[in-house]
């Protein structure tokens, strides 16, 4: 759609004003053609990378078809917002094998709420300026390429790890998109691909679901594995989940150009006391209505209580060997679905081999000693 006496250039100006006041890091506007990266997504899809996400395969090529989701669409807004908290203490956590480590995306408030509010606001304040406007806010809610969009809008490069990365931000940052049907100007991308020979992200995976460079196997992905997927989680990951019980930040802690990450200023994004670096122990205690009124507004709910002990479940499994942690797996175990018991056997099964090894240690030691000894002591 054109309106008449309407400055674009100057309202794609003022739309970036706005977004930023609003709290977006960044706003850039590209359009709609994202044929160049149809063939990669089909081969991504046939290889069956998406797993279980079957609503990946049934929009088939809507999702690098823009137009063809919101018929009309010209252009695309593409923004960001970081969600960094101040005390991120990644590696406090995971080095403390019995403390549930949580993505610090999830922390805070649901950011598909957030963002979509913020994203419709911005709508309205160009609808009022251009009396005219059909508009869509999506934030990874719907078949999109987020990150080929905001790369073609020039918000970053798409790294190794597939992520969005910025050269002055780095990555920890959502995305969100808002589809417009009027003829905005584009921008450029500015920045290049700055991953050059780094293939830290690549390597260090737990459970080496990059692939190959910028593909990532989701049926491999701790991500996926803690959140997308419905049943049990295969036990040749099991271990390498370690206390990860809600999706895995390790690919992007691993990153160089993290060392620029910002600091959110959005205070629905600061952790919930509730939630960060709790006991194993703890979270496994909560019974329905304690997780549901605990992760009430969060992106965590949505995995619902039974995904939630199952993940918990696994991180017992990894935890060292604990009289405590085996009275409270053996005390749920009674009330639990069957796929949590299975779980919980699973992680039972793991600290007993723990305790073994402890005391085959211990018995070890004992002989050595009692070798060092007089035959009269």
């Amino acid at each position: 759609m054109t309106t008449p006496n309407i400055d674009y250039r100057d309202l794609a100006e003022k739309i970036k004003q706005w977004g930023k006041a609003l709290g977006f890091a960044d706003v850039a506007i590209t359009d709609v053609d994202l044929s160049e990266h149809e063939a990669q997504l089909q081969r991504w899809l046939d290889l069956g990378y998406h797993g279980s996400m079957h609503y990946m395969a049934s929009h088939g090529m809507k999702r690098a078809r823009p137009a063809e989701l919101v018929p009309g669409t010209q252009r695309i807004i593409c923004v960001k917002m970081h969600y960094l908290p101040p005390d991120a203490s990644f590696a406090k956590a995971l080095k403390q094998s019995d403390i549930a480590y949580v993505s610090r995306y999830a922390l805070g408030r649901d950011y598909h709420k957030v963002m979509r509010n913020k994203l419709k606001q911005l709508g309205e304040q160009i609808k009022a300026e251009v009396s005219e406007l059909g508009y869509r806010p999506f934030v990874d809610s719907a078949p999109v390429l987020e990150r080929q969009l905001a790369e073609k809008a020039g918000l970053g490069w798409r790294g190794k790890n597939s992520l969005l990365i910025h050269r002055e931000m780095g990555s920890w940052f959502f995305l969100g998109e808002l589809f417009v049907d009027i003829p905005l100007p584009i921008d450029t991308p500015t920045q290049s691909e700055g991953c050059g020979k780094c293939t830290a992200c690549l390597t260090l995976c737990p459970t080496g679901a990059i692939v190959e460079p910028y593909v990532v196997d989701a049926r491999k992905c701790i991500s996926y594995l803690t959140i997308e997927l419905d049943g049990p989680i295969p036990l040749e990951f099991r271990s390498k989940m370690g206390n990860r019980i809600y999706g895995c930040d390790d690919c992007q802690l691993v990153c160089p150009w993290n060392r620029y990450g910002q600091i959110t200023q959005e205070a629905d994004f600061l952790p919930r006391e509730k939630i960060k670096d709790k006991p194993l122990l703890e979270l496994f205690g909560w019974d329905e209505a304690t997780f549901l009124k605990h992760t009430e507004g969060s992106a965590i709910r949505r995995i619902g209580h039974e995904r939630w002990l199952r993940n918990l479940a696994v991180g017992l499994g990894n935890a060292p060997f604990d009289p405590n942690i085996v009275a409270a797996l053996q005390a749920k175990r009674p009330h639990v679905s069957e796929l949590v018991q299975l779980h919980i056997d699973w992680a039972l099964e793991q600290q007993q081999l723990k305790n073994d090894a402890e005391n085959r240690k211990i018995s070890r030691l004992i002989r050595i000693v009692e070798k060092g000894l007089p035959r009269d002591a």
